[in-house]
């Protein structure tokens, strides 16, 4: 089993204050002989006829040598957790959550308006301090 990341815990008490239920820490994904791993699975009941919306998120931390580096690994992290989701759990969106100050470093600038423009990724922004969720973007 992969190592938390550092903001695991913050991100999981982001999503129970914004009223999610955890369901799996972490979201085992197995295909044929490979078991993957997401950091956290979570529902919340959003009316009683629609039933539970489920997500699954993946903690980014952004803290390496290069945030362009971060950002690839990220994407394609992404794009395969989505493609292995849509296969296994269709019911479930991927959201990569990252810290407040990573979204205005990366996304607030070209390189990453271009991957929010073009639908690349979602993503959940948090804020480490008072752990709470400020933004979904889909």
């Amino acid at each position: 089993m992969p190592a938390k990341d550092i903001y695991h815990n913050t991100v999981k008490n982001a999503l129970v204050k914004d009223g999610w239920t955890i369901t799996h820490d972490p979201l085992r994904l197995s295909v044929d002989d490979k078991n993957l791993f997401i950091d956290l699975g979570a529902e919340q009941i959003i009316a009683a006829e629609k039933g539970p919306e489920k997500i699954a998120v993946e903690i980014k931390s952004f803290i390496g040598r290069s945030e362009v580096d971060d950002l690839e690994d990220a994407v394609g992290q992404f794009v395969l957790y989505q493609d292995l989701l849509e296969e296994e759990e269709p019911d479930r969106v991927l959201f990569p959550a990252i810290r407040e100050k990573a979204f205005e470093r990366i996304f607030t600038h070209r390189i990453g308006t271009i991957l929010l423009n073009k639908k690349r990724v979602r993503l959940m922004v948090f804020r480490e301090a008072d752990e709470v969720i400020l933004r979904w973007i889909s």
